[in-house]
């Protein structure tokens, strides 16, 4: 474990830079993030005169539209350098900050939550992801571990600073005026100073990129590829699980009669354990490869499902969590090292996009479907089961689509057809 400690250390010391800019754009892609603009909800729906489900269904309008938006704009990464398409995403992303602020009417509103879907949640989280995964090979998982607690910073601390905000300044508006300021006068130079200067992995790292990266597909092969839809078939269901449980919370503790003090007391349990779980999964797959892993990924989001459908004890609520800890460490450093092993680095950009974009697509679906769901009397313990089992079997297809995947690179099978 001391081993283990110091190799870490020595890595980030070496690689600071390039891991300071990707934990930098995770942690400011929180502004754009459902737990962030949530704190805003109850007064945003008191401003604009509306019910929880106008809010909901508008939210969701946002959304899908910023997962349509995605792919297009991602593409904005296999053609300029990281750095520039940075200097143009912070800066709206801070610009939909002061419009939910301002907005005058429901087009002003939709419009400020699609910006911040789409530069915050979206852009932010892609650019990260897809930077990393260029800039390391032999040591891609475990880069991709250290970006990912950016967010988790991001839900410690945002929550905190924008209730004493709005406390001590007496408007919600002022909170989101202060976000503007700080993406502007902090995330914008910082992240660009710190990305202006591109990594290229060194040559004992050669070896380890022509192992870890496949060859070069563009986004039409990929999405004539039949192995894409397999492996969305499995890892849809960490953003769609997680984004279920959490929207649904307060459902789950009426039901339950749960303090909400101890549910909410359970996430730095969750925070914790992703981080932990997260580096630890960056070392396996330093070792064996993204591809590897894929089979197992999803066996800790399957128990953890399970035990919060049928655990109603209040500890249940941090088993659970314990539990969800250890599968988004893993879900977020297998699936950040993933796809340059599937499709290679040369449209990196806007294949994430793709990906990210279903996963957007995915977190949309997810809250409308389990509360249509819940009016239809299938309580949500039940749905969660369901879901459990959709991770299992899951896990088939994926072990699956991995093999055919390895065959492929292996020469076993064609080669993607070239426009």
């Amino acid at each position: 474990m001391l081993d283990f400690g110091r190799d870490t250390f020595r890595f980030l010391r070496d690689n600071a830079r390039w891991i300071a800019s990707g934990f930098l754009l995770t942690l400011f892609s929180s502004f754009g993030q459902t737990f962030f603009i949530g704190l805003s909800g109850n007064d945003l729906r008191a401003t604009f005169h509306l019910s929880s489900g106008a809010f909901g269904g508008l939210y969701m309008l946002a959304t899908l539209s910023s997962a349509l938006s995605l792919p297009w704009l991602g593409r904005t990464l296999d053609l300029m350098p990281g750095w520039k398409v940075a200097r143009f995403v912070i800066p709206t992303l801070a610009l939909a900050c002061v419009l939910i602020a301002v907005a005058p009417n429901l087009v002003g509103l939709l419009a400020a939550l699609y910006l911040l879907r789409l530069f915050g949640q979206g852009m932010m989280t892609e650019t990260a992801y897809t930077e990393i995964g260029r800039w390391f090979t032999a040591n891609r998982g475990r880069a991709m571990a250290l970006i990912m607690p950016g967010q988790q910073v991001g839900m410690a601390i945002l929550p905190l600073l924008v209730v004493l905000i709005d406390r001590a300044s007496g408007g919600w508006r002022v909170a989101w005026l202060a976000s503007a300021a700080l993406i502007v006068l902090v995330g914008l130079p910082s992240i660009t100073a710190l990305m202006k200067i591109e990594r290229t992995p060194q040559s004992r790292e050669a070896k380890a990129s022509r192992r870890r990266s496949a060859r070069n597909w563009t986004r039409a092969q990929v999405l004539r590829d039949p192995i894409l839809y397999l492996l969305l078939l499995g890892t849809l269901a960490p953003p769609f699980i997680q984004t279920v449980v959490f929207f649904e919370q307060d459902y789950l503790i009426d039901l339950r009669h749960y303090d909400p003090l101890a549910f909410a007391a359970a996430f730095p349990v969750m925070a914790v354990t992703t981080v932990v779980f997260g580096l630890i999964c960056g070392q396996l797959i330093d070792r064996f490869g993204a591809l590897k892993l894929l089979p197992f990924f999803l066996l800790p989001l399957a128990v953890a499902t399970a035990a919060v459908a049928l655990i109603t004890p209040v500890w249940g609520v941090y088993v659970f969590m314990f539990l969800l800890g250890i599968s988004s460490g893993f879900t977020s450093t297998v699936l950040g090292a993933l796809w340059p092993e599937v499709y290679g680095l040369a449209n990196l950009g806007g294949i994430r996009a793709i990906v990210v974009s279903a996963m957007v697509l995915s977190t949309a679906i997810g809250p409308g479907l389990s509360g249509l769901l819940i009016d239809r009397g299938v309580a949500l313990p039940t749905q969660l089961l369901w879901l459990s089992g959709w991770c299992v079997a899951a896990c088939f297809v994926l072990a699956f689509a991995g093999w055919r995947v390895r065959l492929r690179e292996a020469g076993h099978d064609a080669e993607p057809d070239h426009p």
